[in-house]
């Protein structure tokens, strides 16, 4: 359930941070594929000891504010063995905001709360 849980919130993030698009609805995220920054990763060499059940603990957070493009996002979320806990948030094209917040555990899953406020518009 925690593998499902785990998938299922990387996904999230990477589709938050404009890396992996999902369905429709993301199509202005396109052009922000080309300047994603490469991700590096580090694997054990041969050499090094990787304890594979080490109590896994972490946690992150991003945020990105673009006022040239529009793209507003924030997301943190924490893990301590197997309860993650987290929140992203995004400006929407149309001016709305919506707000994220999950856990996910081995009791109760993965559970999200979505909210969705109006588009905010400026009158002149």
């Amino acid at each position: 359930m925690i593998a499902k849980a785990a998938v299922i919130l990387s996904v999230v993030a990477l589709a938050s941070a404009g890396l992996v698009q999902l369905g429709h609805g993301y199509e202005g995220y396109e052009h922000a594929l080309q300047f994603a920054p490469a991700a590096h990763a580090h694997y054990p060499s041969h050499d090094e000891h990787v304890d594979y059940h080490a109590h896994p603990k972490y946690d992150y957070s991003y945020s990105v504010s673009d006022p040239h493009t529009g793209d507003h996002k924030t997301q943190h979320e924490a893990r301590d063995g197997d309860v993650v806990k987290g929140e992203y948030s995004l400006l929407q094209p149309d001016g709305s905001f919506r707000k994220v917040t999950y856990t996910a555990d081995d009791h109760n899953g993965f559970n999200a709360v979505v909210h969705n406020t109006a588009p905010h518009h400026e009158f002149h």
